[in-house]
């Protein structure tokens, strides 16, 4: 007989049932057949339940009963709004999204710059505005993160939390000054960081192969994490140099901050064959780092493409200056002769670069036509070289540009369980959802994890830890990633035979299969596959570790 292990009273009279599943606890390496009732946003008990009649009866069975899926890493801070992108989450489990990552996001500092350069990864956001209306505000910053915080509570299926962007604190201080900051600029940051924190971020990010994160040092860095540090909340990095097999490079300047500052680490899309992101990760633990990372069950990546195909001086420049340069005759002529050559020796593209880079986001009337082309084939249209092409592009285009990145070196399904199934992996899709030929990873990164992942690299209740339970600790935010009484009811109730992805490269927008019933603070958000229309989400501030 199952007993009903604890029931907290709640003064709202409405009572959800789940009936019939197996509940998977979030925590503990534990499976039971259990009903789980929850009232107002809260779990109150998890047993046998008996249905009252003015109860709301879903009927799971034979079907698992998760906590909520965490998404450690995801640039949807201004798409998220969308009710198809909120669907595609849902059908995935995912009902919160850590964003803010790689360093620049909307908050804190200048919205319209932050928004420009990561036009074609983050996308505007709809709802944002540039005042604070706090006379008390630092004055070099226009947008806090407590106000893009609060832009998600009730507007949104699903929760968002947010990292504070060291990218944006930087340019807020020193625009796009490459050298050193000053002892009075790193004290200006750090207060922006702590402000930050206090408002409610999850952590602190770097996007250090990205501007103006390129410019700074592990020093800088180091000072940054301080209060990251003393507020027990988590450094969250995208490496200096790359990934693969530059990896150990970032991994020691990652290592030397968290040496100098005690901070947590956590290696954002932590690109590496598996014996070598063991290894790594081993030496890491044994010089006594607390440190995590994500990862996407994919190989092929995603990113601005004059970040991949510019020199990284062009990083620097405004987009007017940056477009004006890529006109001038004599600059074509060098990057042909001098740059592009360049990158067909990088080691993680070579000679084929233009049939392995496809275009994901064009947003001109003129040029949609080349999503989901490769550079190669574009070329071939329209009757110029690769390189014409891609710098007529980038100029028509302003640089908002992305593309998913093929790679010579595909690691297989077998070598990515070998990382899955370490202590500190946790589930990030870096999900960019932007174009008409986004990655799959947005639409389908968690339902792979489950359905080619469980049984490699953990147990269904091995998959609840890693994708809800340990990311909810790790970035503090309290009573989420479990299913206990007492907890707030953010449930997917997945079929286990039949969660798949669906998202292709060829048909990227697809929504995953085998989860058709969600709840995100106790209402039910997604039903039979479908969006309800309940605005639940919230804005997720740091709260510490759950009771």
């Amino acid at each position: 007989m199952h007993i009903l292990q604890k029931v907290i009273m709640m003064p709202q009279s409405r009572r959800i049932v789940l009936r019939g599943g197996t509940v998977i606890d979030g925590l503990r390496q534990r499976t039971r057949a259990a009903d789980v009732a929850i009232v107002g946003d809260r779990i109150t008990g998890v047993g046998t339940i008996d249905a009252k009649s003015h109860d709301t009866v879903i009927d799971c069975t034979g079907r698992l009963v998760m906590p909520g899926l965490i998404d450690t890493h995801a640039h949807l801070e201004g798409a998220i709004f969308t009710p198809d992108v909120q669907r595609a989450m849902l059908r995935q489990g995912v009902t919160s999204v850590i964003t803010g990552q790689d360093g620049v996001s909307y908050a804190p500092g200048s919205t319209p710059w932050a928004t420009q350069y990561f036009a074609a990864i983050n996308g505007p956001h709809p709802h944002l505005t540039t005042t604070t209306g706090d006379p008390d505000a630092d004055t070099t910053t226009d947008i806090r993160i407590r106000d893009l915080l609060a832009t998600y509570d009730g507007t949104t299926a699903v929760n968002v939390g947010t990292l504070v962007p060291a990218g944006n604190v930087r340019h807020a201080v020193m625009g796009m000054d490459t050298g050193r900051a000053s002892a009075r600029e790193l004290n200006t940051m750090k207060r922006m960081v702590k402000t930050g924190l206090a408002d409610g971020a999850l952590g602190l990010s770097t996007g250090l192969d990205y501007v103006p994160g390129l410019y700074a040092d592990a020093e800088e860095i180091s000072r940054l994490c301080e209060p990251v540090a003393a507020a027990g909340a988590v450094y969250v990095t995208h490496m200096r140099g790359g990934y693969e097999a530059n990896s150990e490079f970032g991994i020691r300047e990652v290592a030397r901050i968290m040496e100098r500052t005690g901070v947590r680490g956590h290696i954002s899309h932590f690109h590496v064959h598996a014996a070598e992101g063991r290894k790594l990760l081993s030496e890491l633990a044994a010089a006594g780092h607390d440190v995590t990372f994500d990862m996407y069950p994919y190989t092929r990546g995603c990113t601005l493409l004059a970040m991949a195909l510019l020199p990284p001086e062009y990083s620097a420049l405004d987009v007017n200056d940056a477009v004006e340069k890529l006109k001038s005759q004599r600059e074509r002529q060098r990057l042909q002769s001098e740059w592009f050559p360049q990158v067909a020796k990088k080691a993680s593209l070579g000679p084929a670069w233009p049939s392995m880079i496809t275009i994901a986001h064009a947003p001109h009337l003129e040029w949609m036509w080349t999503e989901g082309l490769t550079l190669e084939d574009i070329a071939r249209r329209i009757g110029a070289t690769v390189v014409d092409t891609v710098l007529d592009l980038l100029i028509e285009l302003r640089l908002e540009v992305s593309a998913v990145m093929a790679v010579r070196d595909q690691r297989p399904d077998d070598d990515l369980a070998k990382l899955f199934s370490h202590d500190a992996f946790m589930g990030g899709s870096d999900g960019i959802v932007l174009g008409g030929s986004p990655h799959p990873r947005a639409y389908g990164a968690f339902a792979r994890f489950l359905s080619t992942f469980v049984g490699r690299s953990f147990t269904w209740a091995g998959a609840a830890i890693h994708l809800s339970g340990r990311p909810a600790q790790r970035f503090g935010l309290g009573d989420r990633g479990a299913v206990r009484p007492g907890w707030i009811a953010d449930i997917a109730i997945v079929d286990p035979t039949g969660v798949r992805d669906e998202a292709t490269y060829d048909n990227p927008r697809q929504p995953a299969s085998g989860i058709d019933d969600v709840l995100v603070a106790g209402e039910v958000v997604l039903s039979n596959g479908e969006l309800t229309g309940e605005l639940s989400g919230r804005g997720l501030r740091r709260t510490g570790a759950a009771r």
